[in-house]
């Protein structure tokens, strides 16, 4: 029987806790079940939210990831400096 969770607890989920590699392959399930003609639609309504969720994890893990990339840079006297990385979408130049 499902568990009905509480929106506001604070301990992340499993799904959460995937690897993003788990959970594309996961969202990659979801959808191919989702195409299948003989889902019924309460088993389609399950996948389509659990496929909503994966998204959203994998979309968070990727926002988390462009935030901690950072390029080196070697000045011309040697020193190496840390720069954020600047994606195009970003606003912060080419």
């Amino acid at each position: 029987m499902s568990e009905i969770k509480d929106p506001t607890m604070t301990s992340p989920s499993p799904m959460e806790n995937m690897r993003l590699e788990d959970a594309m392959h996961r969202l990659d399930e979801v959808v191919s079940a989702l195409d299948r003609e003989n889902t019924d639609l309460e088993e389609a309504l399950k996948l389509y939210e659990e496929g909503v969720r994966l998204v959203s994890v994998c979309h968070q893990k990727l926002a988390d990831a462009r935030r901690t990339i950072e390029i080196l840079r070697i000045t011309p006297d040697g020193e190496v400096i840390r720069e954020p990385f600047a994606h195009k979408d970003d606003g912060a130049g080419e």
